[in-house]
């Protein structure tokens, strides 16, 4: 099993040392992949590398999807709810003791700022408290009499082994969001994180071991997406793929898997629109918009990357923007100060940049600070606006995943909504107005799975997280992810003799 400390410095400064090779988690053992090949992980401050990564293949996903029905068949199948959530508690409580040194570790990895990796950190072990309890008070069934003659009832039942491949931007926290459930509703797991942020998948399976969970309920297998992933994706005895990342490859993955007929549950891209209208609070809208767009470096699916400010009020707006994004501190993710850090690879930092060359040649006007020359060994996009900018144009149509914001202005109530409307995408949406019946018309005019009203993007945990159009399918969050994580049977029962028709009885002749 790797080995992972952390020294504390005054400053709050995390130094991380000895990160060892990581090896795959499978039937309660760490081991090395099958073939023995490794990756190499970068730190995307500096580019250099952090540590080898075993690279598990067809052989290893074999092995931990065998070891994950084994224990579903078996100790773990047969455990009593209240059992299972003994466990979920207790990998909560071991989380909660550790998030002084995780978090810095995810900080480091992906270049996400400490002061909200703590915060990312802290959400994961709510995750497992919120489902034992979820699953203690909400995992119910219905009841259907039919007068004196049936009593109608649905159970849930766990489905078997669960295929979880999960994204790199707060790859911890939203590790925790997919493997609560499953584990609260009593299946088992494969996990595949993504191959660009593998030390806190790592730190959680150290973790889990450390909780005791009958061998092989829980497994991770590190490797490349078109390897492992897709090996998880076609296995025939993983019934349930749950992933997280951008729509192209979730597309990928649902061909992949139906011919198995597979249950997926997919969150995949945004293109979130932020309205702001003439009425708001634009001081809170301010507040929202900037965060919404450079929190988690602009890497998150939910991010407000188009603006739509109400022509109105838009120049003072837009030069409100101006000087917040001369003022965000960008830096090491690893002091507490910064605000916005390194993306999280260089092949994803030379694919925004791309987007930033397509923006100039589309005719926009890009405003952005410059990087400091200290950081300049990193992948370091700074916070950009993107102005003078048109509905048609790439850079308002595509996810571009980075600390980009497109600004738009619009007339009136009926121009915006078909605006926002405008993509292919309809994950989020948000909307600033002191006139809540407008607030409320527009938000169900939105065509997007999740809308919030004069607020930034507040999670709570019981209401349902997902998309709509390439946005993706399906729901989790609260009692919602329990319709993907199990199956619903109906079981009706008798209650007295009912009428049955006699086919092929012989009639007496008088």
């Amino acid at each position: 099993m790797s080995t992972l400390r952390n020294n504390v410095s005054e400053d709050g400064k995390k130094v991380i040392q000895n990160i060892s090779t990581i090896q795959q988690y499978i039937n309660g053992e760490f081991v090395d992949s099958s073939s023995h090949q490794t990756f190499t992980n970068y730190n995307p401050y500096t580019n250099e590398p952090i540590n080898e990564v075993a690279s598990g293949n067809d052989r290893d996903i074999d092995i931990a999807v065998a070891a994950a029905k084994k224990a579903f068949n078996g100790e773990w199948g047969r455990l009593p709810i209240q059992r299972r959530m003994v466990y979920l508690n207790k990998i909560a409580d071991l989380i909660d003791e550790h998030i002084e040194e995780i978090a810095p570790l995810e900080s480091y990895d992906t270049g996400l700022p400490l002061k909200q990796t703590k915060k990312m950190v802290a959400r994961a072990a709510q995750n497992f408290r919120f489902y034992a309890e979820m699953v203690s008070s909400r995992l119910v069934g219905e009841v259907y009499q039919v007068d004196d003659e049936f009593l109608n009832y649905t159970i849930h039942k766990p489905v078997g082994v669960a295929g979880l491949i999960t994204p790199w931007n707060a790859p911890f926290m939203l590790e925790t969001w997919k493997i609560a459930p499953a584990l609260a509703t009593g299946n088992t797991v494969v996990l595949k994180p993504a191959e660009w942020s593998p030390l806190t998948a790592n730190r959680l399976a150290e973790i889990i071991h450390k909780a005791d969970l009958p061998k092989g309920v829980f497994n991770v297998v590190h490797g490349y997406g078109e390897t492992a992933g897709a090996a998880l994706v076609r296995h025939p005895d993983a019934p349930l793929i749950s992933f997280t990342g951008e729509t192209k490859t979730g597309v990928e993955i649902q061909k992949n898997g139906a011919e198995a007929m597979k249950q997926f549950s997919m969150e995949l891209g945004g293109k979130s629109p932020i309205i702001v209208f003439e009425d708001a609070d634009l001081d809170r809208a301010l507040d929202a918009c900037t965060w919404g767009i450079f929190s988690f470096n602009g890497e998150r699916c939910t991010a407000n990357s188009r603006l739509y400010i109400h022509e109105s009020v838009a120049e003072e707006f837009i030069e409100r923007l101006k000087t917040r994004v001369d003022h965000i501190q960008v830096g090491d993710p690893l002091d507490l100060k910064t605000e916005v850090g390194p993306l999280i690879h260089r092949e994803h930092y030379n694919n925004v940049k791309q987007y930033l060359k397509i923006a100039t040649e589309e005719g926009a006007e890009l405003y952005q600070t410059t990087v400091p020359d200290d950081l300049r060994q990193g992948c370091y996009v700074p916070p950009t606006l993107l102005l003078n900018v048109e509905q048609g144009m790439r850079v308002v149509q595509e996810e571009i995943f980075g600390p980009v914001l497109s600004v738009m202005t619009f007339r009136d109530e009926a121009d915006v909504i078909e605006k926002a409307n405008a993509v292919r995408y309809g994950l989020a949406g948000y909307v600033w107005t002191k006139d809540l019946q407008r607030g409320h018309r527009v938000a169900h005019a939105v065509d997007a799975g999740m809308l919030w009203v004069n607020s930034q993007n507040v999670r709570d945990l019981r209401t349902p997280f997902g998309g709509s159009k390439h946005s993706g399918i399906g729901r989790e969050g609260g009692h919602y992810a329990f319709e993907f994580y199990t199956e619903v049977q109906i079981i009706h029962v008798a209650m007295g003799d009912h009428h049955i028709p006699q086919f092929g009885k012989p009639t007496t002749r008088s």
